[in-house]
């Protein structure tokens, strides 16, 4: 019987192996964590606002290697197998490794300017004096609780890099039918991942009660996605433009 594995480029393959790996101490440490407080290895290596006593330098690479739970990391794990292969055929192997750390620190930047952006609402600043300090949250009476929740949650996951896989394979094979979750006849690509981030862009803005998801980060991954492929200028096969 053949590996899964065996067909997929070097960059990919290791990619889903690292990602693997990574996930198997937060499910020893919790159950389907959503922000890492169960998840001391989530905690650790996912990454704070900037300002965050928690924050450490190098969880702007490493928070894309850890996942918020089994559906979290399926889904990523799943589009990075399916997409990601061919998407690094075109590149090549070190592009396409650039690419997909560009998108996730992308992501993040994205989600951070966002961060600052409320903090700054709350506050006039976009950093506040001591966060380490619960006093530092309970001046700002009412708006404490999401201020506090800004300093203290982590993001995890690498659907930021992982968007800008999508968008990528969109633009290099605009024409590729893909069978979608619930649409009973083939959709191009070129259709329905442009749906996709407008949806994440409605999300984001509409920041329903109760969503932990950091759209904003998918769309920062599309935006860089999206930008590398017109500045690197790459074209897909002709059959599939």
């Amino acid at each position: 019987m053949q590996s899964p594995f065996a067909n997929l480029p070097p960059v990919v393959k290791n990619l889903l192996i690292i990602n693997i790996l990574c996930f198997l101490p937060s499910l020893y440490y919790s159950h389907g964590f959503a922000d890492g407080a169960n998840d001391p290895v989530g905690a650790l290596f996912g990454v704070y606002y900037f300002n965050s006593p928690l924050f450490k330098p190098w969880q702007p690479i490493t928070y894309m290697f850890m996942h918020g739970g089994w559906m979290h990391i399926i889904f990523n794990m799943f589009a990075l197998y399916s997409f990601g292969g061919i998407v690094e055929y075109v590149m090549g192997s070190k592009r396409f490794l650039a690419f997909y750390f560009i998108c996730g620190i992308g992501a993040l930047v994205l989600q951070m300017f966002v961060q600052a952006f409320e903090v700054h609402a709350i506050t006039g600043h976009i950093s506040i004096a001591s966060p380490e300090l619960d006093s530092s949250y309970l001046i700002y009476g009412s708006q404490a609780q999401k201020l506090f929740d800004i300093y203290h949650g982590t993001m995890v996951g690498a659907s930021g890099a992982i968007f800008g896989v999508l968008i990528a394979f969109g633009m290099l094979y605009p024409n590729a039918e893909l069978m979608i979750m619930f649409i009973p006849v083939p959709v191009k690509a070129k259709y329905i991942i442009p749906v996709y981030v407008l949806i994440e862009l409605s999300l984001g803005i509409g920041q329903l009660g109760g969503d932990n998801v950091a759209h904003f980060a998918h769309l920062g991954g599309a935006i860089l996605g999206f930008i590398l492929v017109k500045a690197w200028r790459l074209q897909g096969p002709r059959d599939f433009i």
